[in-house]
Formats: C-alpha cells, structure tokens, sequence
C-alpha cells in the first residue's frame, strides 16, 4: 500500500529545516540619561574538568571591564574565573602602528609620480613602497627610513595581513576552571559608556491663543535613543531608568576610541504599543515593551505619550530688577538696584495630573511649543527644558519673549535718613499693552538692598515670597524702607 500523503509532508519539512539558522542573542538593555547602560545577554558555556578558555564577542567596545558578572542564573553551576581578558577591538591605524611599535613595516608612498622625460613628455610612475621601522606611534610617529629618523609617515602604511592578536570585534575572554563537565547558558552583566537617552515633548496648540484662560492641548512624547557604544544590537529588548544616579567619571579612553557622530537618524514609531512605569529604588523605570534592532551609531525615537485634551495655562511675567551689587558693593548707592528690561516673558504651565490626562512621572528633556496658524499649519512658537516631573507636579517653561507685551521701570525718589539709619525709596512700573484683548502680566521684584525691609505704600497687592537677597551685601544698614 502506498502512503503518499503521510510522505509529502516528510519531504518537504527538510529542506525548512535545514533553512533554519541559529538566532542572534537577544540583549537586554536599560539606558540611563548620564551615557551608560547595563547590558544583559548569554553566553553558551561548555565545560570539561580542569582550565576552559571561553570567549564573547557580543560586548561593547566601552564596556567597564570591572563591571563584568557571569553568572549561572539558576544558581546550580558556581562559576570559578581563574583570569579575565577584554580588547575593545577598535582596530584602526592608529591601533596597529601601536602594535607595530619597534618592527619594520612597508610605506606606500603618497599618490602617483608624474615626471618630465628628456623629451618633454609627462610619465606617471606608479606609486612605490620604502621600509620603515615604527620608532614610537602616537600622535607625533618617529620612524627610522634608509638610516634617518622622521617625525612624520613617509606614507601610508601596509600591514601584514597575519597581524596577530587582530580583533575585529571587542571581545572578552576567560579562563574557566571546571571540577567537572557542564553545558548551560551563562549569563553575562556589564555596564558599557556609549549609550544614552532623553525625552522630547512637542504640544500641540489650538489655532486661537487665549491669553486669559486655559487651552486645550495634544501631548506628544518621544524617546530618543543614541547607540555610540561601538556594536551593533540585533535583537535589543530596551528598558529606560530616569532620574540622577549617581555614576563615577569614566576614565580618558584611549587616542585610538572614536565615535561616529555622523550617522543618519533611524525613526520608529510605537503605535499601538504601551510603554509601562514603574518605580525603582529612588528613580524610574520605563519599559518600551519591544524588540529592536538598534545598530552602532544609530539614533532611534520611539513614541511613549500621546495625550489629547491636556489643558495648559499661558501667563507673562515682568522680572525687570537686576541686582547691581557683588561682595564689596555699598547698597547705600542710589543706583545699587536698577533695570533697562523691557521685555515681557511667555510661561506655558500645564499640570501632570491624571484629570488632566497625564499624571504620570515624566522625565527630563525638551518640550517643544506649536501652534496652528489659520490655513491649519503646525507653527513653532518656542521652547524649553522641563526637569524629571513627578506626578500631580506642573510643567513649567519659558517660551519666549511676548512682541505686544512691554515692561519699564524708574526709580522716582531716593532719601536716605542717617540718623534712624533708614533708606527710602520710591519706584515706579510702567506695563504696556498693544494686544486686542487684556493681559495679565506678574511683576517680580527682587528688593536686594537687605533682608529688612517694608512696603509702605502700593498700587496693588503683593505675595511675599523671600525676604533675604542672593548674595549679603558689604555695607548694610540695619533697616530699610524700599516703597
């Protein structure tokens, strides 16, 4: 009996099969905003009793060689490294003349020759090689040719192709020392240089500014991540940690560690994807949710917050005194506090709370301001750096200056009573308006003179909200009356 139908699937399963190839490791990566990141991946370790010799190449090449662990995660196979070896593997010029330091290699000759024949003909010779031995590399070579020293390469230089101890790639290597044979995947920790990431908010305005009240807004929060560590990340699971962890400065790298700054950027959106936060220790930590494909030297952006509705709140603010004084400056003068501003600033206030369809910790970064004109068409109108923001805490930026918003100030009396040792002194603030509609505007005022002081007389209320200036003058009177 033949029994084709149960054969035709046999037969073609082995060629799929024999398709299959083995996938690239995936790495977990969580990113902190000061350029490092831990890594996380595995490394297949087979063992035979006594001294093993195991070697990585899926690191960085700024890697903190100190920072390593390899582990057994289930904790049944105690790991015994007798010895630890790490080469970034950043092979280039500079690099191999190091390794060449006191041998002879060969010096193309820059270009092609063109000479003058004695019939007035132009010949070009091909370019020569002369030997050169490599006195001292670095950034100012001495190289002996034909038995006289140069500060500089008589060319450029050829490499034996059997150069040893030639890695393409940074590599980590270690001696393993086994009481007995074992076969499981180990994993690898390191913290690496190279990496890093920032927030970028762009809000959305509706086509009509109201200067009185609040508008409502759509939030857009990207994730901008930066891959200059020096490898390529086929398979990345990425986690990101806000907040300031405390991290040492890494040491000066070495004359021959470069970076790539000039790559293109790659986008990526995560629509349809939630990007998770959940508190760690004293910080936070986002969870993207995916696996990319994040490529040495590449940028990407990944969407994190998108949020309609969010009402946002404009004010202005007058801050026209500036201070006059420093560490010997008599605040007795007349002109000790004086100020030529005129110039109106923009704040853009929104609140992170959850009635306000955010309410999230929102990291540090850029917050971008747009605006739809009258044809519908996204306007910048301005800028600024947010802090790490908690939840249920406002955003705050200054925007710009405002064009039909201006501000003046003069002092229009000055006395001084020496015998009850009191200064008085009288100013006056002059708010402008050209816009269509009323504005309100904050001043603020810096009374720098002393800590005593009294408002004696006013035009409208205050809030005070510090009574000591920035910086103790030299000569202070016990009392003074700024009105």
């Amino acid at each position: 009996m033949l029994r084709w139908p149960s054969l035709l699937p046999l037969l073609l399963s082995l060629p799929l099969a024999a398709q299959q190839q083995p996938s690239e490791p995936l790495t977990r990566l969580t990113i902190y905003n000061k350029d490092f990141a831990v890594a996380r991946t595995t490394v297949p370790l087979d063992l035979h009793p006594g001294v093993n010799e195991v070697l990585t190449t899926n690191v960085t090449s700024h890697l903190e060689p100190d920072s390593v662990v390899l582990r057994d995660p289930t904790g049944r196979n105690p790991i015994a490294i007798v010895e630890q070896n790490y080469d970034a593997g950043v092979v280039n010029q500079q690099w191999l003349l190091t390794k060449y330091e006191g041998k002879t290699i060969d010096f193309q000759t820059y270009g092609m020759q063109v000479i003058e024949t004695t019939t007035g003909e132009h010949r070009t010779l091909p370019a020569t090689t002369v030997p050169g031995r490599i006195i001292r590399a670095g950034n100012n070579p001495l190289i002996e040719v034909n038995g006289h020293l140069q500060f500089q390469l008589p060319g450029l230089p050829i490499f034996p192709a059997t150069t040893n101890s030639l890695l393409l790639k940074p590599t980590l290597c270690w001696q393993i020392e086994a009481n007995q044979a074992a076969h499981f995947p180990a994993e690898l920790d390191y913290i690496t240089h190279g990496m890093n990431w920032q927030a970028t908010y762009n809000v959305i305005m509706p086509e009509t500014g109201n200067t009185t009240g609040p508008e409502l807004a759509d939030v857009l929060g990207w994730v901008t991540i930066n891959n200059n560590s020096g490898t390529d990340f086929p398979q990345a699971s990425i986690q990101l940690i806000a907040g300031n962890v405390a991290k040492l400065v890494q040491e000066p790298r070495r004359a021959y560690d470069f970076v790539n700054a000039n790559a293109a950027p790659a986008v990526l959106s995560s629509a349809g994807r939630v990007v998770t936060e959940a508190p760690i220790d004293d910080f936070h930590l986002y969870d993207l949710h995916r696996t990319v494909s994040l490529k040495d030297n590449e940028t990407k952006q990944l969407e994190f917050l998108e949020a309609s509705g969010v009402s946002t709140q404009r004010t202005y603010e007058f801050d026209n005194n500036t201070p006059l004084y420093s560490g010997v400056y008599p605040n007795d003068r007349r002109d000790f506090t004086r100020s030529d501003k005129t110039t109106i600033a923009i704040r853009e206030e929104i609140k992170n709370t959850t009635a306000n369809h955010l309410g999230i910790p929102l990291p540090a970064g850029r917050l971008r301001l747009y605006r739809r004109d009258a044809a519908g068409l996204l306007q910048f109108v301005g800028e600024g750096l947010v802090p790490h923001t908690p939840a249920e805490q406002p955003l705050k930026i200054a925007s710009g200056d405002a064009f039909d918003l201006t501000g003046s100030q003069s002092q229009t009396d000055f006395h001084i009573d020496n015998a009850a040792r009191i200064m008085t002194e009288d100013f006056a603030i002059h708010l402008t308006n050209q816009k269509p509609q009323p504005v309100t505007i904050h001043v603020i005022e810096h009374l720098s003179r002393t800590q005593n002081w009294e408002i004696t007389t006013k035009s409208s209320g205050f809030t005070k909200r510090d009574s000591a200036p920035s910086t103790s003058p030299s000569s202070c009177p016990p009392r003074a009356r700024p009105t």
